[in-house]
C-alpha cells in the first residue's frame, strides 16, 4: 500500500486529496479544502493551514509522500512569482518532517523541493498540468474545462499527451487556455459592460459590488453552502443578500428594482459568462483541429463543471461531454488538481502509473 497526499495551494482556496493506492489502483480517497485568501492572511499562517489539512486527511496513517502544486504565487501578497514560490516551498517544508515532498512542474513532472527552488517559474501555476495528466491516462483525445471559484483552465489532450501551447498564465491567456472567469469570485464588471433594462441599456459600475457567486446563487446554480468565499460587501451568502449586491452593479437597490428584474440581470450576466468560456474553448479547439481526426469530447470538472463548463461546451457545439464527477465522484471533481498531483506522486513511489478514471 502507498499513502500520499496531494496539495493544490491556491491564492484563495487550498485543496488536498489523500489517496491510498495498491499496485496501480486507487483503494481509497479523501478530500478537504480550506478557504485561505493569501493576501488577507498573515503569510506566516500558511504552514499552519497546510499542516492542519495534512493532519485532517492523514489521521493515523503513515505517509509515503506528499505532492504539491500551486497557483498562490500569483497573489499580490508577493511582489514576484519567484518570491511566492519560495515562500510556498518554505511552508511545505515546515510540514513534511521526514516525508518525501515533491513539486509538480508545468510539464507534469515531479521535482524535488531543491530543484523547484532553482527554477521557480517552472512550478508556478502548474495545477492544470495535474488535471491534464490524470485525464490523459484514460482519454487519448479530449479538451478539459476546469472551472473553479476564480478562473477557468482549458487543457487540450492529444494522443494521450497534454497538448497545451501555453506553459505559464500569460501564455495561456494568449492561447485561450486560461479564461479568467470563475464560479464565485469574478467581478460582474469583468463579465459585462452593460445590461438590458426597461427597454434600454444600463452601463455597469466597475466597483466590486457583486461577483459571479451572486448570480449563480440567485439563479440556483449553486447553494448557499457552495458560496465559500467572502462576499463583496461582507454580508451573508444568501439569495436575498446576493440580489441586493447585484442591484448595486447598476447603481440601484432592491427598492428600485423588482425581484424579476434582478433575476433578469443575473441571467444576462450568466449568458455572457458562458459565452466567455465558450470563446476560449473554440479558440483552443481551432488550434487542435489539424491534429485530430474527429471532434474530441469535452471533459468538465471543478465547481462550475455543470452550469458553466457543460453549458459552454454545448454552446460551442460539442456533442460529447464527460463529467469528471461521474468517473471520480463529486468530491474529487471539486479538487481535481489535488487528486491529480496525488496520483502522480503515488505513481512515482509505486514505480508504475496509478490511474483513477474509467472511461
Amino acid at each position: 500500500m502507498v499513502n500520499v497526499i496531494g496539495f493544490d495551494v491556491g491564492g484563495v482556496n487550498t485543496k488536498a486529496a489523500y489517496v491510498e493506492t495498491d499496485r496501480g489502483s486507487v483503494v481509497s480517497l479523501r478530500t478537504a479544502s480550506e478557504y485561505f485568501p493569501v493576501w488577507r492572511r498573515s503569510l506566516d499562517q500558511l504552514p499552519g493551514m497546510l499542516g492542519g489539512l495534512l493532519g485532517q486527511l492523514k489521521g493515523a496513517s503513515r505517509l509515503d509522500g506528499v505532492g504539491f502544486t500551486m497557483t498562490a504565487e500569483l497573489s499580490d501578497a508577493y511582489r514576484t512569482k519567484r518570491e511566492g514560490v519560495h515562500h510556498i516551498l518554505d511552508s511545505m517544508e515546515e510540514i513534511l518532517d521526514d516525508v518525501p515532498g515533491f513539486v509538480l512542474d508545468v510539464y507534469a513532472e515531479l521535482r524535488t523541493v531543491e530543484a523547484a527552488r532553482r527554477e521557480p517559474l517552472a512550478v508556478a501555476a502548474a495545477n492544470w498540468a495535474a488535471t491534464g495528466w490524470m485525464v490523459s491516462q484514460r482519454m487519448r483525445d479530449c479538451i478539459i474545462v476546469d472551472i473553479g471559484s476564480t478562473s477557468t483552465s482549458i487543457i487540450p489532450v492529444v494522443d494521450g499527451e497534454i497538448a497545451a501551447r501555453g506553459r505559464n498564465d500569460m501564455e495561456k491567456l494568449m492561447n485561450g487556455e486560461l479564461v479568467y472567469t470563475g464560479s464565485l469570485r469574478t467581478n460582474i464588471a469583468a463579465i459585462v459592460n452593460s445590461i438590458t433594462l426597461r427597454g434600454g441599456q444600463a452601463r455597469v459600475s466597475s466597483e466590486l459590488f457583486a461577483q459571479s457567486g451572486d448570480i449563480h446563487l440567485i439563479l440556483g446554480n449553486i447553494g448557499e453552502g457552495d458560496y465559500t468565499v467572502d462576499t463583496a460587501d461582507g454580508r451573508e451568502g444568501t439569495r436575498a443578500e446576493a440580489m441586493a449586491r447585484l442591484a448595486r452593479v447598476i447603481c440601484a437597490d432592491i427598492e428600485m428594482l423588482g425581484e424579476q428584474e434582478i433575476v433578469d440581470i443575473a441571467k444576462q450576466v450568466y449568458d455572457e459568462q458562458v459565452e466567455q468560456v465558450a470563446g476560449g474553448l473554440k479558440q483552443v479547439y481551432a488550434g487542435l483541429k489539424p491534429r485530430l481526426k474527429r471532434e474530441p469530447p469535452v471533459v468538465v470538472t471543478g465547481l462550475g463543471r455543470e452550469f458553466l463548463a457543460k453549458a459552454a461546451a454545448q454552446r460551442a457545439g460539442f456533442k460529447e461531454i464527460v463529467d469528471l464527477g461521474d468517473a471520480m465522484g463529486d468530491d474529487a471533481a471539486l479538487v481535481s488538481p489535488a487528486v491529480g498531483v496525488a496520483l502522480i506522486t503515488a505513481s512515482r513511489i509505486e514505480g508504475r502509473t496509478v490511474r483513477w478514471m474509467q472511461r
